[in-house]
């Protein structure tokens, strides 16, 4: 393996594991595309291939790079997990959700541990990768349709469809829709109705989007009261907010629902196939807004993606490894910073309410091109 496979492939892994594209899918491609010494170094399907040594070191990096940029999510949840042991019960906010993502780690992790090697070795091939990406350009463009639908179906008369569904006062909002202040029924906390699960009266189901509040709201929004008591004052650290209203939101969800959607990561086995484009289609199909989907499948990922590097450590420190130590170093330094870079500007995006599609486009572009591409050489 060259310095430039590494650098490339680093740089490639960091970016492709968090945007809905499958990092996978392109391990598997740029090397069959580019075809020469980089399909024979790179060849993720060799049941003996120092490739694999190496993305090891890449999925490292990529979670530290996760884990990392929610630092300040990840005490809260660790704090609440120990606390729940500590206290033997689930009570808050953060307790539900690090024990939701616990369990919601469980069916992909016993799936990776049955499944992995068979996958890999029999669908890690350009061919069906190729496919399997543009299968995974459809999931996402499906999902958006079907989430234009949903809230085509809310816009009745009595109430009034915001992009992430900001509430206003006195109310408690539906996922995509407010309803109009005594207009209607208003539905109870914790209760399922409409497209999902009704978040907690007093937390808000998004932030603002540019431009300001709805009619009536104040210029700045309330304080967020968290766990310990503590305030956030979303006019200074609007991103902190948005992160713990988010994190209410999603505990509330339900532990089925949480395991539901987390074994949607299952599908990821099959490269082309995006772990995060499959549990944020999965949470909006079950009622979830997108910015929270997308949220759960970043605090999803952490631990799976850490875990799978983990385990094939041995892979790194063992002959697979030996004579491409510096390739690690390089590549992991490049996908650490692509993967950091990649989870910002993402969190960013969908906190503006801006859809799957252009990735959907991407992948489904990518992976025809490709088969065409691969059956006519």
């Amino acid at each position: 393996m060259t310095y430039a496979e590494a650098m490339v492939v680093g740089l490639v892994q960091g970016v492709t594991e968090l945007f809905p594209v499958s990092s996978l899918g392109h391990n598997v491609l740029i090397p069959a595309l580019i075809g020469g010494s980089w399909a024979q170094d790179l060849s993720v399907s060799a049941p003996e291939s120092p490739y694999l040594a190496f993305i090891v070191g890449l999925h490292v990096a990529t979670a530290a790079a996760l884990i990392l940029y929610f630092w300040r999510d990840w005490v809260r949840l660790v704090g609440g997990f120990l606390s729940s042991l500590r206290e033997r019960r689930i009570a808050t906010a953060d307790q539900r959700l690090a024990w939701m993502i616990i369990l919601a780690t469980i069916p992909v992790g016993i799936a990776g541990l049955a499944l992995e090697h068979a996958f890999r070795v029999v669908f890690s091939k350009p061919i069906p990768t190729s496919l399997f990406l543009a299968l995974n350009g459809v999931m996402l463009l499906w999902g958006e349709r079907i989430r234009r639908n949903r809230l085509r179906a809310l816009a009745v008369p009595g109430q009034v469809p915001v992009p992430g569904s900001v509430p206003v006062p006195g109310s408690v909002p539906v996922s995509g829709s407010v309803p109009v202040s005594g207009s209607g029924p208003v539905p109870e906390a914790g209760r399922v109705s409409g497209s999902g699960t009704v978040p907690e009266a007093t937390v808000p189901e998004a932030w603002p989007e540019p431009g300001g509040w709805p009619a009536g709201q104040p210029a700045d929004p309330p304080p967020v009261t968290i766990d310990d008591g503590r305030e956030v004052n979303p006019g200074r650290d609007a991103e902190i907010a948005r992160a713990i209203a988010a994190d209410r939101r999603l505990s509330a969800m339900g532990y089925g629902q949480a395991v539901l959607i987390g074994a949607a990561q299952i599908g990821a086995l099959l490269p082309g196939m995006s772990r995060d484009g499959l549990v944020t289609v999965a949470g909006m199909l079950r009622g979830i807004s997108r910015e929270d989907a997308v949220r759960y499948s970043f605090l999803l990922s952490a631990p799976v993606i850490l875990a799978a590097g983990v385990l094939k450590i041995p892979d790194l420190t063992g002959p697979l490894g030996a004579g491409i130590g510096g390739q690690v170093i390089v590549g992991s330094v490049l996908s650490f910073v692509g993967a950091y870079l990649s989870v910002r500007f993402l969190t960013r995006y969908f906190a503006k309410d801006r859809p799957l599609t252009p990735f959907g486009i991407y992948c489904l572009i990518a992976g025809l091109g490709s088969f065409i591409y691969l059956i006519a050489r």
